[in-house]
């Protein structure tokens, strides 16, 4: 924190507007065809330029749920803030009358989106893939905080040219599930974007498709009527592979006379953004898109182990939802996994190729268009095309020395053991372990089978129990680590689905006690908590809400 901040936290919005520095809009390219005003709310068709100016839509009374302590303190703003009038204003959508140098006109990007490595242009209405990105995502500010560079974003912030027809809100629902998540992912060690303020408004709903109650069905049976909601989350950027993507595409296909000086000029301002601490300035271009790759292969190949390590699935793992500074975003479709199945997947619109031991496979896919985006900069320089190449080539090299290095971690092994990992994954399915409470249980090393038998979702045979004394034998005299360490490794508490659906439903009677306690609890997951807490949220998912739709399965519709 710089020393102004320590001295005194930031307090109004007139304060927060003193550290603004708005790197995209003013180095990059608008839309030329945009309204300047910020008006630029229907969709269309956007042909080049690297973001849209676009005014947010306010929500009408907002009303307070909650913010990140924690984040609040990072960044150096006071607590007061959150409930400050022009501050909730501003993060809840209406910034027409912020203080300079705020800007009074947000901005939305344009991405390209691949599933699973295969281009796709059938999600934009115009066939072309120009009009798919932000649809209800408008970013408001950059700010530098704390001698950090974040960017603000409102998730649900009205319509964008990208919105392909939608209203551009996020409902209560789905805006409780993110903001929880994002601190809980930070909390977990696990790189995320993260989570501001959480305003709704009791003025407004939208339509929305669902679930019948007690449903089993993969797909929503009628349309509900919900509160919408405005959550900020902030991360050094929201650059994303699929926005790379976009541009690569039409520096491939040579859309227009600038396609290969725009995509140039966004990969660059990617290096600048997320890696300008380990890239240097002065390097040759080409030098640097090499090292933008290797670095980014890194980070994306933790992100993915370590999404394994806490039972977190991602859902739907397109290009358009990974981000080129290698952490989490989008909370949209995820899920942490209950009993556990290496096909788990909690996105009714997703498939084996999104599931839960598939991630790293998924995250391959999704560097391949990384890659295939990077290469119109490099075709005059066959070295660097080659050199780009055997990095691509490398992943599942370096995901699976990932993927092994973190399985020896959480087993508590000196160095991973290929027939002891396959013999309790088949364990584990044989018997239905709760993912999370088994390691948790396993991580107080104990001397025989019986603490054990509380993760399992149904009783063991002798046979059963005989198979798991053996491994566990096997195990201990392999361990090196001590219970504390690996209970610095393997969570306590995970955000379930279930204790998410008893919250917003909660929260949709104007009751966010939940939301508080959950955030409460979900922001030290490694750390022994309360009896109650335990009691509460230290147990396996009950029986009987197994396939039920919007808790064991939900779809992607807010």
């Amino acid at each position: 924190m710089n020393i102004e901040q320590k001295l005194k936290k930031i307090s109004s919005l007139k304060e927060l507007s003193q550290y603004a520095d708005y790197s995209l809009i003013d180095t990059l390219t608008s839309d030329p065809q945009a309204s300047s005003d910020g008006k630029n709310h229907y969709p269309r068709e956007v042909f080049n330029g690297h973001y849209v100016p676009v005014n947010p839509t306010p929500i009408p009374n907002p009303i307070y749920i909650s913010h990140s302590k924690s984040f609040f303190e990072e960044l150096g703003f006071d607590n007061s803030l959150a409930l400050d009038e022009e501050f909730m204003k501003m993060f809840s959508g209406d910034i027409s009358s912020v203080p300079k140098p705020l800007k009074n006109i947000g901005w939305a990007t344009g991405y390209a989106l691949s599933i699973y490595g295969t281009e796709y242009y059938a999600q934009c209405p115009f066939g072309t893939g120009n009009g798919y990105g932000d649809g209800r995502a408008v970013s408001v500010l950059e700010a530098v905080l704390n001698g950090k560079r974040w960017e603000m974003q409102l998730k649900g912030g009205g319509k964008t040219p990208y919105c392909r027809g939608a209203d551009g809100r996020a409902v209560l629902r789905s805006s409780i599930r993110e903001f929880l998540a994002q601190e809980h992912m930070h909390a977990l060690n696990i790189p995320t974007s993260r989570s501001l303020t959480l305003y709704t408004s009791n003025d407004e709903t939208v339509n929305r498709p669902w679930f019948n109650e007690n449903s089993h069905s993969k797909d929503p049976e009628v349309m509900i009527e919900e509160t919408v909601a405005i959550t900020t989350r902030v991360a050094p950027s929201f650059l994303r592979v699929g926005q790379l993507e976009l541009f690569g595409r039409r520096a491939r296909k040579n859309e227009h006379p600038n396609a290969k000086e725009e995509l140039k000029q966004i990969v660059l301002h990617a290096i600048s953004r997320e890696y300008g601490e380990e890239i240097e300035e002065d390097l040759d271009f080409e030098e640097k898109i090499i090292l933008f790759a290797l670095k980014f292969r890194d980070r994306l190949t933790s992100l993915v182990s370590n999404w394994i390590r806490v039972g977190y699935c991602q859902g739907n793992f397109n290009s358009d939802n990974t981000s080129v500074g290698g952490y989490t975003l989008d909370y949209g479709p995820f899920g942490f996994i209950d009993d556990f199945d290496p096909r788990y997947q909690p996105w009714t619109g997703g498939g084996m190729h999104f599931s839960f031991f598939n991630q790293s496979e998924a995250a391959r896919k999704n560097f391949n268009m990384f890659c295939s985006s990077l290469m119109p900069l490099l075709e005059s320089n066959q070295k660097a095309l080659e050199n780009l190449a055997g990095i691509r080539d490398g992943f599942a090299k370096v995901m699976n020395e990932k993927m092994d290095k973190m399985w020896a971690l959480k087993l508590g092994l000196e160095k991973f053991d290929e027939r002891l990992f396959n013999q309790l994954i088949a364990l584990m399915i044989e018997s239905s372990a709760d993912y999370t409470i088994f390691f948790r249980e396993l991580s107080k090393i104990p001397k025989d089978i019986s603490p054990l038998e509380v993760c399992f979702y149904h009783n063991l045979d002798e046979n059963l129990k005989s198979k798991w004394s053996i491994w566990l034998d096997n195990w201990k005299r392999k361990l090196t680590a001590t219970s504390e360490q690996l209970k610095n490794i393997n969570p306590k508490y995970t955000l379930r689905e279930w204790h998410l659906v008893d919250a917003y439903e909660k929260a949709y009677d104007g009751d966010y006690s939940l939301v508080h306690e959950l955030q409460e609890v979900m922001i030290k997951p490694y750390e022994e908590q309360s009896k109650e807490i335990e009691e509460k949220f230290y147990m396996k998912k009950p029986l009987e809400l197994f396939d039920i739709a919007g808790i064991s399965h939900v779809s992607c519709s807010s």
